[in-house]
């Protein structure tokens, strides 16, 4: 194999997770394959929170600058009683975090990301973006991986040293992963449903909004049947409304239609403004949360690693899904490139590394999706709990979430 070919990356799906570790690869020397089955780059789902651990390799692979100007800095994080709409907590963002973290805390559009992410990688030499690419076949041998894609009914062959899996919740490389390991490739529904809505800021849910939330910040309602997360996207000119509650498997896909009298009957309760935000802010589009077993194995000696939702895919009511990828993207290069003539031992070092962090935060959004859905007695000490946490502690407890280096890996 040639020196470029053993080089070589070839990484499937180019979304957050795809698009990032390109640019990681790349900005460490490596000549980069990207194979994306859509035939265009288009984002799924509405708005994202990039927490300063995010941000800062963002800002690292000259994507911050891009996506700045098309997102939003949130002042605060602030947590309200969906019944009185009275303020529960709140956890200082703005300068505040930037000075804290180093690092900015942003909402977008994911739409705008994915368009940073994808300019980027344009003017980044040594990347070979591929659309309407998918992965069907996948070989590991002594000299290598040979990864074989099919693209507008033609046949795409490269040779590399590493495939990464940056495909997604339904990840097909995962699945040829547990085809060698004898393991489930399978995700999981988690009995939970998202419901997410975009709203103009000058329309009448927008101005709902404002009568009930912060405008600039990240609110978060919080209730027993559900909670709410509502922050502005699109440079503040829109507000991004996402809901979740238990439901029904509804479809093998990232969204679909389903009855939203699933989310008024959950909202039972809730103040009469929050209430009448609901039906403003309707279309409703509902997106199953599904999940991946974080136990199965993310590496393979023979070149394979998975990264973000196809390795780990959680919850996200710790809003670290697109942290956690990112990280992934970086530190993997990071360790590639630090011992490149191991990669079976640099693969294991990575999944040893990113395991305790990944679990971590799994572990934070369960706590969060417990106390934000709890009822009567726990709820009334919760709150009580919140209450009496300064700003200044509640922000202290996530300095190892928000703080985070790559460097301390």
């Amino acid at each position: 194999m040639s020196d470029t070919r053993s080089r070589q990356i070839v990484i499937a799906g180019a979304g957050i997770a795809g698009l990032t570790a390109a640019l990681a690869f790349a900005a460490r020397g490596y000549p980069v394959k990207l194979f994306e089955q859509a035939r265009q780059l288009e984002a799924t789902g509405a708005g994202i929170q990039l927490s300063p651990n995010a941000t800062r390799i963002l800002r690292q692979l000259g994507v911050l600058d891009r996506l700045s100007p098309h997102a939003v800095r949130p002042e605060a994080v602030v947590l309200k009683d969906a019944a009185t709409l009275s303020e529960l907590a709140r956890v200082p963002l703005g300068q505040a975090a930037e000075s804290r973290w180093g690092a900015p805390y942003l909402v977008a559009h994911r739409a705008d990301l994915q368009a940073a992410l994808t300019a980027q990688v344009a003017e980044r030499p040594g990347i070979d973006l591929v659309t309407g690419a998918r992965v069907s076949s996948v070989a590991t041998g002594p000299h290598g991986i040979a990864v074989t894609a099919e693209a507008d009914g033609k046949t795409v062959e490269v040779e590399g040293s590493l495939l990464v899996g940056a495909d997604g919740v339904w990840s097909r490389v995962r699945e040829r992963f547990s085809d060698q390991r004898a393991i489930s490739g399978k995700s999981r529904f988690s009995g939970e449903l998202a419901w997410r809505t975009t709203v103009p800021a000058d329309c009448a849910a927008g101005k709902a909004f404002a009568a009930v939330g912060v405008v600039n910040a990240v609110t978060t309602f919080l209730h027993p049947g559900f909670h709410m997360v509502a922050y502005p996207v699109s440079r503040g000119t829109a507000f991004n409304l996402a809901a979740f509650t238990k439901g029904e498997r509804i479809a093998e896909a990232w969204s679909g239609h389903a009855d939203t009298s699933i989310l008024t009957e959950a909202m039972r309760g809730t103040a009469p403004a929050l209430a009448r935000l609901a039906e403003e802010a309707s279309p409703w589009m509902a997106w199953p949360i599904h999940t991946v077993d974080p136990k199965q194995p993310w590496t393979t000696p023979g070149g394979i690693a998975l990264i973000g939702d196809a390795a780990h895919a959680m919850t996200p009511f710790a809003a670290q899904g697109a942290a956690m990828a990112i990280e992934d993207a970086a530190t993997l290069a990071d360790v590639i490139a630090a011992s490149p003539a191991d990669l079976a031992g640099s693969l294991q070092i990575w999944e040893n590394l990113r395991r305790p962090r990944v679990a971590k935060a799994a572990r934070r959004g369960a706590v969060n999706r417990l106390a934000w859905h709890a009822a009567g007695p726990v709820a009334l000490a919760r709150n009580l709990f919140l209450k009496m946490r300064a700003p200044e502690k509640l922000a202290a407890d996530l300095d190892w979430l928000y703080g985070w280096r790559a460097d301390e890996t």
